[in-house]
């Protein structure tokens, strides 16, 4: 599709489907639904995905999910979205139990972006939305937003410690 904004029209038809065009726009979702299928219950094992060598474009940003499934199968793919759950139901005590609204609010900012980037990383992977430029919190690469994501997650337990003494 040529002209203004029409790479948004082509991800929008590529999610409804991605086969259409398996060589072309949808060449990353349907590769990464190769990689979760070819995982199985337990992967192929740590390090030896096969979809990340020159398969999947970027394997390591956007699309790591993918290769994470292949890798340690449903099994460990249902173990990291665990903990992600803990993670965000944690997240949400600290909120509730924090000493003043402004440690409350900044305990559900914060929460809250983990949560929305987990959610919207997954599901894209999945093909269940289209595709976007969502990286995967504590997996993706990228120093800037892992040590932003860090710094988050000391203030954080900032407020669990400051609401821990009320």
């Amino acid at each position: 599709m040529t002209g203004k904004g029409g790479f948004r029209l082509d991800r929008i038809a590529t999610f409804f489907d991605p086969w259409a065009d398996a060589q072309g726009t949808g060449y990353q979702v349907v590769q990464s639904l190769y990689a979760i299928g070819s995982g199985g219950l337990f992967g192929v094992g740590l390090g030896e995905s096969k979809q990340k060598f020159l398969y999947i474009p970027e394997p390591h940003n956007d699309f790591i999910f993918s290769i994470l499934s292949e890798e340690l199968g449903f099994v460990g793919c249902f173990v990291v979205i665990i903990l992600f759950a803990i993670f965000i139901w944690r997240g949400i005590l600290i909120a509730m139990k924090a000493p003043d609204m402004f440690g409350s609010l900044i305990a559900v900012g914060v929460t809250a972006l983990v949560a929305v980037q987990v959610i919207i990383n997954i599901a894209v992977v999945t093909a269940s939305i289209p595709t976007t430029g969502m990286p995967l919190p504590f997996f993706s690469y990228g120093g800037t937003a892992l040590s932003i994501l860090l710094c988050s997650c000391g203030i954080l337990l900032n407020i669990s410690r400051a609401g821990s003494k009320v």
